[in-house]
């Protein structure tokens, strides 16, 4: 037993690195759209215009709402169903586009509250004092807001940044090969290996990692955010 592991495990371990490098790049190319995304939506649901708030709620509403699991499904077969064409693309590269946009803006909307509560929660005071300083309206938000919001919202952004890694599994859904689905084909039968479930508790061993390193950097990011205090 102990010799087929040995024989088999270069082979799984190789098959998991290609599954983890699909997840990390879905991960980063996630939150390089989420995060300026999100604060785009949340101006747009503090607008005083009420048309275009509660446009936006409405939406933000639903997309937290729902599974991020069916808007994934949605997203990749809606257009080629009902439209009778694939506007993805075909191959790894179209259900990576598909899983990219979904997770983008579901992720976009869950940022988006966390912006909104990070800059309504700067006290009205400090906005005022900055008009009395002279001060333009993007003056006082990028020099007054933005740095107040950036340390209130770090610990509610670092759990979704967290909550983030593990979801990335949820693209196997519709086939996009990453960690999960790499380690669950040994277990379906894959490169002469089937039956095998051991490779599945490696893959969490890469999530208990990567969460890991992040709640490292969080912990110290928060640290040097403490002036604040």
């Amino acid at each position: 037993m102990f010799d087929l592991f040995i024989e088999q495990f270069p082979i799984v371990f190789k098959a998991l690195n290609i599954g983890f490098l699909q997840t990390l790049k879905l991960f980063l190319v996630t939150l390089l759209g989420a995060l300026p995304l999100g604060l785009i939506i949340s101006f747009g649901s503090m607008s005083k215009f009420k048309p275009l708030s509660w446009l936006v709620n409405g939406i933000i509403w639903i997309v937290r709402g729902s599974p991020l699991m069916i808007q994934l499904l949605i997203i990749y077969y809606f257009p080629g169903m009902v439209f009778g064409h694939n506007i993805w693309g075909t191959g790894e590269a179209g259900r990576f586009l598909a899983a990219s946009v979904a997770f983008i803006f579901n992720y976009a909307c869950y940022f988006s509250e966390i912006y909104r509560g990070g800059i309504q929660g700067v006290p009205k005071g400090q906005t005022e004092a900055g008009q009395v300083l002279g001060l333009t309206k993007s003056q006082i938000f990028f020099k007054v807001t933005l740095l107040q919001m950036v340390k209130r919202i770090v610990p509610p952004m670092s759990n979704e940044i967290i909550t983030l890694v593990k979801d990335t599994s949820l693209a196997r859904i519709i086939a996009l090969q990453e960690i999960i689905w790499a380690g669950q084909a040994f277990l379906k039968g894959s490169q002469g290996i089937a039956g095998a479930i051991w490779p599945l508790f490696f893959t969490g061993i890469y999530y208990l990692l990567f969460s890991g390193i992040l709640t490292i950097l969080f912990n110290k990011l928060e640290k040097k955010l403490s002036y604040f205090n």
